[in-house]
């Protein structure tokens, strides 16, 4: 699988949401190897949009489209200021990588020091998890070549994220989660209270 991250400051949020309402509607049944993506706003109008593909080759195609060139100029429009593009072939699921059901979704940013391992411990994860956190649907962890990553956490609700996220872990998870974060610099987090997603049927 291939991941690219977009995401920058928009002026408005509905019109943003909209142009990828309308790739969704005009642009994806012509797009090849297009598999989906999660997309959200955070409280201060950062959007981040994570769009998955089969490969970097089809998202290249995707890109070369006429098509799409004349609809990223009108999404272009939608942002204030810079937009950045990471590409990442690097990608890991958490679970089955998440759900279009999720209430909630936290994307977290940094760099990782050691991206083997921060993919084995994502991997090995995945049945504390499943045992210790039932709001966690899935997620994904997308790496580009320098270093840079982006999680995303899909969530049954905010409200019981939060609510599990301040239990007390069992000792092993606890280590384990640890042992991950340590492995991550410059983290921060972004809260999409109100995501939304597409995918291929």
């Amino acid at each position: 699988m291939f991941m690219q991250i977009i995401q920058g400051r928009v002026r408005d949020t509905e019109a943003a949401k909209a142009a990828l309402d309308r790739w969704q509607t005009d642009l994806a049944p012509g797009a090849e190897g297009w598999l989906g993506g999660t997309y959200g706003v955070t409280d201060d109008r950062m959007m981040v949009a994570a769009v998955r593909f089969e490969s970097r080759e089809a998202a290249q195609r995707n890109s070369d489209r006429p098509e799409q060139s004349s609809w990223w100029a009108e999404m272009e429009r939608c942002f204030d200021g810079e937009v950045t593009f990471h590409d990442c072939d690097d990608v890991t699921l958490l679970l089955d990588g998440g759900s279009d059901k999720a209430g909630f979704v936290q994307v977290i940013q940094g760099r990782v020091t050691d991206r083997d391992k921060v993919r084995s411990m994502v991997e090995q994860s995945s049945k504390m998890i499943s045992q210790y956190r039932p709001d966690v649907l899935g997620g994904t962890l997308a790496v580009d070549k320098d270093g840079f990553f982006t999680e995303t956490i899909a969530f049954t609700s905010e409200d019981e994220a939060r609510k599990n996220e301040a239990k007390e872990l069992p000792p092993e998870a606890q280590k384990m989660f640890e042992e991950e974060m340590s492995l991550m610099q410059d983290v921060k987090y972004l809260d999409l209270h109100q995501p939304w997603f597409s995918s291929r049927h």
